[in-house]
């Protein structure tokens, strides 16, 4: 696909409401590609009533509604385009039952690119939560995209955000590689940004569940959601991007950045009070997250 021209190339955002898929298709917009803004019917959010106005106004916009459970109603909204971002989230955040929703409305997607010919390209939104959660993180020196979270680990904890994640992305990459299709996984870390705390406020506290053993095992860090939104189109226009990609700004690992976190997160978490006219404590835990397979990406191109 040649990328240079953008008025003819279209990609697909899937789901477009979704915190992160809205800073995709604002991000893809604004680099001159016609969108598909396809949009799971969730109630009528802050984000969905301003894509539609955006639609009214925006020439490049097509919105969709889709069902992740209806496989015809995805086939519609991919029609025409060569790429899909597929950003799944709950935005009720996450229990047993959207463990399987999520998992099944990733089989979908996946499977109605492989049915699509228009689709040359897959950029799957996952999480770091999906690589992090076993009974050994604290003896792990590195973790890396080579790393899965553990499913027995994850349900006995009710961490149900990270099996979600996992489940869902590897559910996604058995059934690419079957069918043969060019996909790309972005495993963030919480996701932080303007009025995250007002409209992403429920996937964020399922992210942070069990956040002080993350913190703890230096395996808590967060990226902002302008940056993840370039990583992912970079994803889709460096040809020789493949694999997965830990996607990160900051590893908390310290009180300082603990505190920060806090403060960029609030009112969804309030400050503690003692915290709230000095700080205490110099505690700096080891950091195990390793993410040399994004700087390359960022950098200078990219390497499986």
């Amino acid at each position: 696909m040649d990328h240079e021209n953008k008025s003819t190339s279209c990609c697909c955002v899937l789901d477009a409401s979704t915190y992160l898929g809205f800073w995709i298709l604002k991000k893809l917009l604004s680099r001159g590609y016609s969108v598909h803004a396809a949009i799971r019917k969730n109630g009528e959010s802050e984000i969905e009533k301003k894509i539609r106005e955006m639609e009214a106004t925006e020439e490049r916009l097509v919105v969709y509604d889709v069902d992740v459970l209806d496989y015809q109603s995805i086939l519609v909204s991919l029609k025409t385009c060569y790429a899909v971002f597929c950003c799944l989230d709950s935005p009720e955040g996450y229990d047993e039952k959207e463990v399987d929703l999520e998992v099944r409305g990733a089989i979908n997607v996946v499977e109605a690119c492989g049915r699509t010919e228009s689709i040359d390209k897959i950029v799957f939104s996952s999480s770091l939560t999906a690589s992090i959660w076993r009974d050994n993180i604290g003896t792990q020196k590195d973790v890396d995209e080579k790393c899965w979270s553990d499913q027995d680990f994850c349900r006995n904890k009710k961490l149900w955000h990270a099996l979600a994640k996992m489940l869902s992305e590897k559910a996604a990459w058995a059934l690419a590689m079957d069918r043969r299709l060019n996909m790309v996984s972005i495993n963030p870390g919480l996701i932080i940004g303007p009025s995250v705390a007002q409209h992403n406020a429920r996937p964020t506290m399922s992210y942070l569940k069990g956040a002080a053993q993350m913190y703890e095992n230096g395996v808590l860090a967060y990226v902002d959601v302008k940056f993840l939104a370039d990583v992912h189109i970079r994803a889709l226009e460096d040809v020789s991007a493949c694999g997965r990609y830990f996607c990160f700004n900051q590893i908390v690992n310290t009180e300082e950045e603990a505190l920060k976190l806090v403060e960029s997160l609030s009112p969804l978490i309030p400050m503690p009070p003692r915290y709230e006219n000095e700080m205490h404590g110099s505690e700096v835990y080891e950091e195990r997250l390793r993410n040399n397979k994004l700087s390359k990406l960022v950098e200078a191109g990219s390497a499986c």
